[in-house]
C-alpha cells in the first residue's frame, strides 16, 4: 500500500495514523518530539514549519496529513510558517495536501455551515484558517499541488484529553454530581465531531481523488446543546443528573486579562452564544461517510472517563 505522512501526533493525527494503518497503509508520523516506532506506525522527529527536512521525510508519500495544533493563543504567530511548510512539502513530494481545520472560517453563522457557507470570519483566528485555505487552493488551482481540507465541530470521543474537549472536561465534574459550568449558552445547539469520524474523513480525503480542490465537513450526529450532552453523558456514567450553569462572559474577559488561552476564548464568543450547527450533507452523499450514532459516541466517551477525579 502506499505511504502515508502525518504530520503531528496529538488526538487526531494519532487517531488518524492509526486508521491508516488499519487500513494496510505504511504510515510515518512527523512530530517535535518524535515518539516510538512500531510495526504499524513510524515516527520521525521532524519540526512541521521546516519545509526542507518535512519534504525529505515525505519523499514518495501518496498523502501527507496536516494535523499540527499549535497552542490556542499562538495561531496567528505559529500557523502562518506551518502552513505554508507543509505547502511546499506537498509541492515538492507530489503528495495530496489533506489539512484538518474547523468552522472558524465561517465568522458569526446564520444557519447550518455548509463548506459552500462564506468564508465570513472577523476573529483572529478564523482570518488565519482563511489565509491557509486560500493560499492552497490557489496553489491547487495552479497546478502546482493537490489539496482538500477537512473542517469539523467540537471534538468529543475518549482519545480526546480533558483540555481540548468541552465535554470531555466536565466528565469529572459529572462523574461526582457537582455542577457543570460551561462557557456560553448552555441550551443552544451545537454540532459535535467524533474523533473517529475526524479520522475516517480525513483518510477518505487522502485516498479519493473526489476530494481534491474543495473542503469538506466531518459527518456528525444531529446537534445537541451542552445542557443536553452533559445529561446524556451524566446518564451514561450511572452519576445524577447533570447540573450545568454558565460563566458570565464578564468572568471570563477579566480572566482573559491574564490568561492568553480564555482571551482568545471571549474572541470567538458567537461560537457558544449561537447556534452552531455543521451540514456535512455532501460528504455522506459523496463518499458514503456517515457519523457514530450520539448514543454510541456518548457510551464510548463516558466509558473512557476515569472512576475517579
Amino acid at each position: 500500500m502506499a505511504l502515508h505522512v502525518v504530520v503531528g501526533k496529538g488526538p487526531v493525527g494519532t487517531t488518524t495514523a492509526d486508521l491508516l494503518a488499519a487500513q494496510g497503509h505504511r504510515v510515518r508520523v512527523l512530530s517535535r518530539s518524535g515518539g516510538t516506532s512500531t510495526d504499524a506506525v513510524e515516527h520521525r522527529r521532524v519540526e512541521a514549519a521546516d519545509a526542507d527536512a518535512v519534504a525529505a521525510a515525505a519523499h514518495g508519500a501518496a498523502a501527507l496529513y496536516n494535523a499540527v495544533n499549535p497552542a490556542y493563543h499562538r495561531w496567528t504567530t505559529d500557523w502562518p510558517p506551518v502552513a505554508t511548510a507543509l505547502l511546499t512539502a506537498a509541492e515538492r513530494t507530489g503528495a495530496v495536501l489533506v489539512t484538518m481545520s474547523n468552522l472558524y472560517v465561517y465568522g458569526a453563522p446564520t444557519g447550518p455551515m455548509s463548506p459552500d457557507s462564506p468564508l465570513a470570519a472577523t476573529d483572529r483566528k478564523g482570518r488565519v484558517r482563511i489565509a491557509m485555505w486560500r493560499e492552497a487552493l490557489a496553489a491547487h488551482e495552479a497546478g502546482r499541488v493537490r489539496v482538500t481540507e477537512a473542517r469539523a465541530a467540537d471534538f468529543v470521543g475518549p482519545q480526546v484529553p480533558a483540555e481540548h474537549s468541552h465535554l470531555v472536561r466536565q466528565l469529572p465534574a459529572l462523574r461526582r454530581g457537582r455542577r457543570a459550568w460551561v462557557v456560553g449558552d448552555p441550551d443552544v445547539l451545537r454540532s459535535w465531531a467524533y474523533l473517529p469520524d475526524v479520522a475516517a474523513t480525513l483518510a477518505t480525503l487522502g485516498t479519493d481523488e473526489r476530494a481534491l480542490g474543495r473542503a469538506w465537513h466531518v459527518p456528525s450526529a444531529p446537534p445537541r446543546s451542552q445542557r443536553q450532552a452533559l445529561a446524556d453523558l451524566a446518564a451514561a456514567l450511572g452519576a445524577p443528573p447533570a447540573r450545568v450553569g454558565r460563566i458570565p462572559w464578564s468572568v471570563l474577559r477579566g480572566i482573559g486579562l491574564v490568561s492568553p488561552m480564555l482571551r482568545e476564548v471571549v474572541d470567538v464568543r458567537h461560537q457558544f452564544d449561537r447556534e452552531y450547527v455543521i451540514d456535512a450533507s455532501a460528504t455522506t452523499a459523496t463518499f458514503g461517510l456517515a457519523p457514530t450514532p450520539w448514543d454510541e459516541v456518548v457510551a464510548a466517551t463516558a466509558g473512557a472517563a476515569p472512576a475517579t477525579a
